[in-house]
């Protein structure tokens, strides 16, 4: 017996194919019974592609992926969830939707927040939490990641061993996704980004075929893979450099410095100025004290690799010397470094998030946004909503050539973005007003002749030269070799 949520689900898709008939056409509409039949033969056939510690079922099912969203606003509706264990269940669910003209989604950490998904009525979740490997060489110097590890996971597995590898800083985010889309993290300072550590990618390509792509091997391919890989294919797991450095070097001084608003003006000024070591980073937010007032504050937590208390402070003289009203920076492991802002990683809620890239910060934009930020934060139920600003060491990552992959902006100096965060669907529209005059007052600003935002911070609605910037030309050329039927088009789609 299915149970009624299924019901409704195939009556509602019943009634809307049958009234988006034309006038006076014959249109045969399905019958619940022959929905029900075409639902149990996907999924039957779906099944006998898997290896045996894989599964399939409906989403409405009460089955779910692995990881719940990030963001419940906008998200992928799935009709099913596969999954997977091994990448050949990886290449022989896509053969099938390609086969059968369905629309899939893959997901890691399900973080991506971004509004490109569209998965139609049948669509297929291709969940790859299972795939979540690393294997570290015997010198110690290569990673193989795989495809659904996420990155407290990468992190934690490599510091095991003795050694660091470049990630992204958010936990729960998936290790790959954030790779793919360029890799900003916490030792890009001194390694670059976490796609010029890319040795080699095993990707499933739109025919189904599993291949290890290297620059010498498929030198277009691998280029474009970083920094538009969901645009080709699905990566199954890659292989990146890594670091022996023991776990004694493998700290980080880090935390909160906490300053009131009358301040900002002068916090930014001094992070826009300061000179950044290959060890160093600083992030900026706007965001809650906390319950129960739930006051707007003004937090930036600097990093020094390999610091301590000593030199942190020193190397962030200038911060300090501004008077901050609460000081929480200690001296922790590399498991750890990003454990301050673990309270992202609370999945579900609504958080429509807007980006934008900027060459420098000018004080009265960032009052502005502030003025915004308090307006829609005070809302009832908006009180967690956030505003973020990362700014890196570039030295490093500024000297690989600016063509050696898709990735198009090193020149950017800073990432920002706004993240409204709530449950009610009410504040919908608040939301979108307050994230897009947020981002509209960063672009007025920006310094760039043209809009840039990274690619993984980007809202959805941006144009592909706004995420794909000059790479665009020629990844839309990789595109129509590599994919000329447009079998992955669900992330910033380049056609």
């Amino acid at each position: 017996m299915w149970p009624a949520s299924v019901v409704y689900l195939l009556l509602g898709t019943i009634i809307s194919r049958g009234t988006n008939a034309l006038p006076n056409t014959a249109v045969e509409v399905p019958t619940l019974a022959d929905a029900i039949h075409k639902i149990e033969n996907t999924t039957t056939e779906l099944k006998s592609l898997l290896s045996s510690r894989a599964s399939v079922k409906l989403l409405s099912q009460s089955a779910t992926a692995s990881r719940t969203r990030w963001s419940s606003f906008d998200t992928p509706q799935p009709k099913y969830v596969v999954k997977v264990q091994n990448e050949q269940d990886v290449a022989n669910v896509i053969k099938y939707c390609t086969s059968k003209d369905i629309k899939f989604l893959v997901q890691n950490g399900g973080s991506g927040w971004a509004t490109t998904f569209n998965l139609g009525q049948n669509g297929v979740l291709i969940d790859m939490a299972q795939m979540n490997q690393f294997i570290l060489s015997l010198d110690k110097t290569q990673a193989t990641i795989g495809g659904g590890a996420i990155i407290n996971e990468t992190i934690q597995a490599a510091y095991n061993q003795g050694v660091v590898v470049v990630t992204g800083n958010c936990n729960c985010v998936g290790t790959l996704g954030a790779l793919l889309g360029g890799g900003y993290g916490n030792l890009m300072g001194l390694y670059g980004f976490a796609i010029d550590n890319v040795i080699s990618l095993r990707v499933v390509l739109p025919s189904g075929d599993i291949q290890t792509i290297t620059k010498d091997n498929s030198p277009d391919l691998f280029w474009a893979l970083r920094g538009a890989g969901p645009n080709f294919g699905v990566i199954t797991s890659a292989t990146v450099r890594s670091y022996n450095i023991g776990k004694a070097r493998s700290v980080a001084w880090t935390g909160a410095v906490i300053f009131s608003s009358d301040k900002i003006e002068k916090v930014v000024s001094v992070i826009n100025d300061l000179e950044l070591e290959p060890e160093m980073n600083i992030f900026l937010y706007y965001s809650s004290s906390g319950p129960p007032s739930n006051t707007p504050v003004v937090l930036t937590t600097p990093f020094l690799f390999g610091g301590t208390n000593a030199t942190g402070h020193q190397k962030f003289k200038k911060l300090y010397d501004i008077g901050p009203m609460a000081d929480q920076t200690a001296v922790v492991s590399y498991p750890q470094f990003g454990s301050g802002a673990d309270s992202f990683c609370i999945r579900g809620a609504r958080k429509p998030s807007y980006g934008a890239g900027l060459s420098s910060l000018v004080p009265a934009t960032w009052r502005e946004i502030w003025n915004y930020y308090v307006d829609f934060q005070k809302q009832p139920g908006a009180e967690e909503s956030i505003i973020l600003m990362e700014r890196y060491s570039l030295a490093k990552a500024r000297s690989i050539p600016s063509d050696s992959a898709a990735f198009p902006y090193r020149s950017i100096g800073f990432n920002a973005v706004a993240i409204s965060w709530y449950t009610d669907p009410a504040l919908d529209g608040a939301a979108r007003a307050f994230g897009s005059k947020t981002r509209d007052a960063w672009r007025r600003t920006d310094g760039f002749a043209a809009n840039s935002t990274y690619v993984n911070f980007a809202y959805g609605d941006e144009e592909p030269s706004v995420v794909y910037g000059t790479s665009l030309p020629r990844l839309q050329k990789a595109k129509t070799e590599i994919d000329p039927g447009n079998v992955f088009n669900q992330w910033f789609n380049i056609k």
